[in-house]
């Protein structure tokens, strides 16, 4: 084991051994890739609306298949982890969301796109479930909220650089293939979505199991079992718990960030903002920055001052800013409020990681933490549809208000799970 470093905010990420570090790097740079291919739909969302003459509750629909289809590859990819390892199974759900969201980029219809977004949202719940139980089982209990905290914060880099990417080729117009040819800059957005594939190679030269499973593994269940030991008393009512925590959590989080994008860059005549591309992509990026703070600290508290409360503190902080940030007009005032928005909007992700790796045994984990997030994703799906439904009549700054209202139950949820700051994995 490592020695333990003893000054420095940074200390214990220099302090940790090479197979966390490894870990880390795998699972936060597979999840890095995971929001840029996801966040590419809603930075292109206004030109689809267009291109393929969708209403607004149609391009929610579509997000809702993904959403849907990501719990079932969460779930799916969390059994396979448990049978066959982490890595494996890792490296198998980057080359499905990868390869999936480069095929939007050459979708005709309506239909073929909703294909296509639902395969990438299979890769999409596989990734979170296997690299969170990879790095959770490879980190001290001491560093380990800290270390879920800074992999789930590449999810706010790899919006910004999708933010980034978007905003060139859709500023652009058209891009140059050669040959004469040129190809619409959303699709253009979308083909470059298939280049996290290449992050397999890297994993399945460099990174190892985790030493916990390993050993395990001759214990490991099927899933029949691993659902049989779920349920039993042990378990059961923290699963049932942290599912319908998820479930309020994520309905929040999608039906909000979802159309962010959105109410940014369509115009007021049409319930957005009127931002200009250019802006939308600046916003984009310092809400961007707000994400990445909000995961990073969330870390640092739940470790100082436990899991439970710190998760409670950024949910109720988020239920109240929504309003606020769905009331705006003033470009400078979305742009000082998103931030803070942002940061603690999504901050909360980097708890359920290390609270879900900490409540459940090694033989089971990846299976229990891809059902308790996934069946919760799955139905969250619906927020997407529902805020667009509702900006039909409301506007999406009035949708906008079920999501705070999301926020507020998850928080009272919250309080059904126990602390289990401390927990040495079993």
């Amino acid at each position: 084991m490592a020695p333990t470093a003893t000054s420095g905010l940074f200390s214990w990420l220099r302090a940790a051994s090479r197979h966390e570090r490894q870990t880390l790097v795998a699972g936060g740079l597979g999840w890095l890739l995971d929001a840029f291919d996801v966040m590419l739909y809603s930075m292109v969302l206004a030109h689809l609306l267009v291109h393929f003459e969708m209403s607004k509750s149609t391009a929610g629909l579509l997000n809702s298949l993904t959403l849907v289809a990501s719990a079932a590859g969460g779930i799916l990819f969390g059994m396979v982890a448990d049978r066959v390892g982490r890595t494996r199974a890792l490296m198998a759900s980057i080359l499905v969301y990868s390869l999936a969201s480069g095929a939007c980029g050459l979708a005709r219809t309506i239909f073929e796109l909703g294909l296509f977004r639902f395969l990438l949202g299979l890769g999409m719940g596989g990734e979170w479930t296997t690299g969170a139980a990879l790095v959770a089982e490879s980190w001290r209990a001491e560093h380990r909220g800290k270390a879920l905290a800074l992999m789930q914060s590449s999810w706010a880099i790899g919006e910004g650089l999708a933010a980034l990417v978007a905003g060139v080729l859709l500023g652009l117009g058209t891009v140059p293939l050669g040959f004469g040819l040129t190809l619409p800059g959303w699709r253009a957005v979308f083909l470059v979505g298939v280049l996290p594939a290449l992050l397999v190679f890297w994993v399945r030269r460099s990174v190892p199991e985790p030493v916990i499973w390993q050993q395990q593994r001759g214990g490991a269940l099927g899933a029949r079992a691993a659902l049989r030991r779920l349920i039993q008393p042990d378990l059961r009512r923290h699963a049932l718990a942290a599912t319908l925590m998820n479930t309020a959590t994520l309905f929040g989080y999608w039906g909000l960030f979802t159309w962010i994008p959105a109410f940014l860059a369509l115009p007021v005549a049409r319930g957005g903002r009127g931002l200009t591309i250019t802006q939308t992509t600046l916003w984009l990026l310092i809400m961007g920055a707000g994400k990445w703070l909000g995961y990073v600290s969330f870390g640092y508290l739940a470790d100082a001052a436990g899991r439970r409360r710190t998760y409670i503190a950024y949910l109720l902080a988020a239920a109240a800013l929504v309003p606020l940030f769905a009331s705006l007009t003033s470009p400078l005032a979305l742009l000082l409020v998103g931030p803070l928005l942002a940061f603690f909007g999504t901050g909360y992700f980097s708890g359920f990681g290390t609270i879900a790796s900490e409540l459940f045994p090694t033989e089971i984990r990846a299976t229990a933490m891809g059902l308790t997030y996934n069946l919760g994703r799955a139905v969250s799906a619906f927020a997407p549809f529902l805020t667009g439904f509702l900006a039909l009549r409301y506007g999406l700054g009035g949708a906008f208000w079920t999501t705070s209202a999301a926020f507020l139950l998850a928080a009272v949820l919250a309080r059904l799970l126990p602390e289990t700051k401390g927990t040495e994995l079993r």
